[in-house]
C-alpha cells in the first residue's frame, strides 16, 4: 500500500483567523442579519444557518469577522474541541473557531474537511487544559493530512460528498415533513379549521396535568434498559450510539426508567434541550435529575406534537424560573393548559402523523447506511489503502 505524502494545514491556507463574539450585555449587538456561529454548532456538519446572529455594531465592536464559504472550520475549546464543519454560506464564528481558508490551487476544500473529520481522535487527543480541555491554532496550523495530487483530492471528495449530500437531502425532507405535521397540528387544534374555524363542543381545555402522569420508577438493578438522552432537535437518542463519549454514569440503579411511549426532559436546561418521547421498542432510562411523564393512552402523539409548538415554548418560556439556565418543573409543567379534542379525533390524527413518521424513519435508517458506508471509506480513503482509478476525459 502506497501511503500519500503529509503537509502542515498551513501550507494550504490563503488565510487562517478565529472571530470573537459581541458582548452578550449589549442587546444592540445581536439579532441582526449577520450570521453567527457558536462552536456547540460544529459537529461534522455544512453550516447553511446558525442559532444566533449579530448586528453589523456587533460587528464592527467585537473580534468577529467574516469568513467566505467553503471555509473549513474546527472547533478549539470544550467538549466540541477538534470536530469539524464546513461554511456553505458567507458567516462570522466566536473566537472558539480556527476557520481554514482554502487555497483552491493546491487543495480541495471538502478533502481538507474529510482529512480532518477521519483524524479528530487525534486531533482532540491534543487539547490541553484544566476543566476545558482546549485546542489552540497553532496545533491546527502545524498539523498534518494526508496530501495527494489535487486530481485525487477532488476524486476522494467526490465520493464522500455523494453519500453526505444524500444525508443532507433526506434531513431537509424530514424537516419539510415535521413541518407538514406541524401545519396539520394547527389546522386542527389551533385554529380548528375542519370545524368552521370553532372548537367542536364535545373537547374541552384541560392542563397538562390532567394528560399527563410522572413517572418515577428507578432502574434499581434492571439490566433491559439503556441510557437515552434529550437534544436539541426534539428527540431522546441513545446516548452510547448519538455520543463520542460516555456522557452518563457507570451506575445506572438510581435513573429514571422511560418506557416506549414515555416522555422525558431536562428540568434544568428546559430551554436548551427538548423534551423527547422514547420513540424506540425499548425500555431506556434518563438521569435521576430528569423529569419523566407519560401521556393518556391515544394522546401520545397529539402531545409530541404539542410540544414542538410555538404556543407550548412560550408558554414554557412564561412558567420557567431562572435566568440563562431556567428550570422547569413537573408541577409548573403540568399547569400548561392544552386543547383536549375527543379520543377519535386524536386517533385520526396519530393515523396521519403516523405515515410522516415512517418515512422518515426509512429516510433515517437509509442515512445511517449511508453514514456507515461514508465511515468504512473514509479511512481507507484517506491512507490510500482504496485506490481510485484514474480514467482519462
Amino acid at each position: 500500500m502506497e501511503e500519500f505524502n503529509k503537509i502542515k494545514i498551513q501550507r494550504i491556507c490563503s488565510h487562517i483567523c478565529s472571530g470573537g463574539t459581541p458582548k452578550s450585555t449589549v442587546a444592540a449587538y445581536y439579532d441582526g442579519n449577520i450570521p453567527w456561529l457558536n462552536t456547540k454548532e460544529i459537529n461534522f456538519n455544512r453550516i447553511r444557518t446558525t442559532e444566533r446572529t449579530i448586528t453589523e455594531e456587533g460587528l464592527n465592536n467585537s473580534s468577529a469577522k467574516w469568513i467566505p464559504a467553503d471555509t473549513v472550520i474546527v472547533a478549539m475549546y470544550g467538549a466540541t474541541a477538534g470536530r469539524v464543519a464546513i461554511a456553505k454560506k458567507p458567516i462570522t464564528t466566536n473566537q472558539a473557531c480556527c476557520n481554514l481558508i482554502i487555497d483552491s490551487s493546491q487543495a480541495d476544500y471538502r478533502f481538507v474537511y474529510y482529512a480532518l473529520c477521519n483524524d479528530f481522535n487525534i486531533i482532540a487527543s491534543m487539547a490541553n487544559g484544566g476543566a476545558q480541555q482546549n485546542l489552540n491554532a497553532q496545533q491546527i496550523k502545524e498539523y498534518q493530512i494526508p496530501f495527494p495530487n489535487l486530481y485525487e483530492q477532488c476524486r476522494i471528495a467526490d465520493i464522500l460528498s455523494a453519500l453526505d449530500d444524500k444525508i443532507e437531502l433526506n434531513r431537509r425532507i424530514n424537516d419539510n415533513l415535521e413541518e407538514q405535521a406541524q401545519a396539520l397540528f394547527r389546522s386542527w387544534f389551533v385554529d380548528f379549521e375542519p370545524w368552521g374555524g370553532v372548537m367542536p363542543e364535545d373537547w374541552e381545555m384541560c392542563s397538562m396535568g390532567e394528560l399527563t402522569e410522572q413517572c418515577t420508577q428507578k432502574v434499581g438493578s434492571r439490566t433491559d434498559v439503556r441510557v437515552l438522552s434529550p437534544v436539541s432537535s426534539g428527540e431522546l437518542v441513545l446516548s452510547d450510539e448519538f455520543f463520542t463519549k460516555q456522557v452518563y454514569s457507570k451506575e445506572l440503579s438510581k435513573y429514571i426508567v422511560v418506557e416506549p411511549d414515555t416522555f422525558a426532559y431536562n428540568p434544568a436546561r428546559i430551554n436548551i434541550g427538548s423534551i423527547g418521547i422514547n420513540a424506540f421498542s425499548l425500555n431506556g432510562c434518563v438521569s435521576p435529575v430528569y423529569v419523566v411523564f407519560k401521556v393518556q393512552t391515544n394522546y401520545e402523539q397529539y402531545i409530541n406534537s404539542f410540544i414542538k409548538t410555538k404556543l407550548f415554548k412560550e408558554e414554557v418560556a412564561l412558567r420557567a424560573i431562572g435566568g440563562v439556565r431556567q428550570t422547569l418543573s413537573y408541577n409548573d409543567f403540568s399547569m400548561i393548559e392544552v386543547v383536549k379534542p375527543s379520543v377519535q379525533i386524536v386517533e385520526q390524527f396519530a393515523a396521519h402523523i403516523g405515515k410522516l413518521h415512517a418515512v422518515m424513519l426509512k429516510n433515517d435508517k437509509q442515512s445511517e447506511r449511508l453514514a456507515s458506508l461514508r465511515d468504512t471509506l473514509l479511512p481507507k480513503l484517506m491512507s490510500g489503502e482504496l485506490k481510485i482509478n484514474q480514467t482519462n476525459s
